[in-house]
């Protein structure tokens, strides 16, 4: 009897401490996925990228949207899916928590569980880039939604984030020097506040090669594409740095210790290199696009951290569905080469928008 009772005491605090490891729901499993974007001409419909996916063993898949043919697509596959809400959603997101279950209901529960829906991006790049009002209503339509999740019991399932641009820092050079900047603490803070609460992480759109062609004089180039250079020497870490990506990681550190969140975890959910771009964009060439690209795989594959964070495996979703041709052999590559096409960044940052584009492989 006695043997019994303790059996029946060790079963109650298993299943106790089960259920309060799983309350922090984990939105990406593993180290890399990509960006389902279909802003692009003669892409292949949802069921073949469905298909793309699995065959290149990707498991992870952002999209922008909430579009139901692509979560039924994608039902039944064991694909995990990051559903997001455009930033055009927001204002009526932020008014209403009815809304937010309406919208919750429609796009997210009536989906479950075939559809693997492991996240909501809320907005993407809104602090640092749009106005005060966007910003606020950023803010309100994260906790409307997450108290709709709540509500519906799929908080422990379903995570609650929003993806950030490295508009919301002051300065990122060094990397430990970083902090966020004025025009955004108010509202940042109120963020990870509840990201902290939640578990969510901190996401970044990291984009060395916007960093590049800022300052191409002074960066080098080798440093931005991974390969092999002298890298940057933080004087206050005393790190080492070979590659710019994982400094702008750890100046995202930097940024969320000085703001009180040191223990908040970082993944990039954007990242890529132009292959193409306007005369004065040097540096967007198919060769360099390709380079960055492997190379980003083979950081990822190495499951390791960064200088400031080494037991914090980097992850990250690659910037388009072209990434996908780097897992796959060369027959299955030219077999889905002819109907695959980029995800189009438009970004405005002073220099024009970058247009990423599939490069023929003959």
């Amino acid at each position: 009897m006695k043997s019994l009772w303790v059996f029946v005491r060790f079963l109650t605090v298993f299943v106790f401490f089960f259920r309060v490891a799983s309350l922090t729901v984990q939105g990406f499993t593993g180290t890399y996925g990509i960006n389902y974007g279909r802003i692009a001409d003669n892409i292949p419909s949802p069921d073949k990228v469905a298909t793309l996916l699995r065959a290149a063993k990707i498991k992870n898949i952002r999209i922008y949207d909430a579009d139901q043919s692509v979560l039924k697509a994608f039902s039944g596959t064991g694909l995990e899916l990051v559903v997001g809400l455009p930033n055009g959603f927001l204002k009526n997101m932020s008014t209403s928590e009815d809304n937010a279950m309406s919208w919750i209901k429609e796009n997210v529960q009536s989906f479950l569980p075939e559809t693997k829906i492991r996240g909501i991006a809320v907005g993407n790049e809104v602090l640092g880039v749009l106005d005060d009002e966007s910003s606020e209503a950023l803010v309100g339509a994260v906790k409307n939604l997450y108290s709709a999740i709540q509500k519906l019991h799929l908080d422990d399932v379903i995570q609650i984030t929003t993806a950030h641009s490295q508009a919301v820092f002051a300065n990122s050079y060094p990397p430990s020097s970083c902090i966020f900047n004025d025009n955004v603490v108010q509202y940042m803070k109120q963020l990870l506040e509840l990201f902290s609460k939640i578990g969510s992480p901190f996401c970044l759109n990291a984009y060395p090669f916007l960093a590049y062609m800022s300052d191409p004089e002074n960066i080098d180039i080798n440093y931005a594409l991974f390969q092999p250079t002298q890298g940057i020497y933080d004087p206050k870490t005393k790190l080492h740095y070979d590659n710019m990506l994982d400094a702008q990681i750890d100046a995202a550190y930097a940024a969320l210790e000085d703001a009180g969140f040191k223990n908040m975890e970082v993944i990039v959910t954007e990242t890529g290199w132009a292959s193409r771009g306007d005369d004065h964009e040097a540096a967007a060439t198919v060769n360099n696009a390709r380079t960055y690209n492997y190379n980003l795989r083979k950081r990822l594959a190495k499951k390791k951290g960064t200088p400031l964070m080494p037991k914090r495996v980097v992850k990250g979703l690659m910037g388009a569905l072209h990434m996908i041709l780097g897992f796959m052999d060369l027959n299955l590559q030219l077999q889905i080469h002819r109907v695959c096409f980029l995800r189009v960044f438009q970004r405005e940052v002073g220099f024009g928008p970058i247009s990423l584009h599939l490069q023929s492989l003959h």
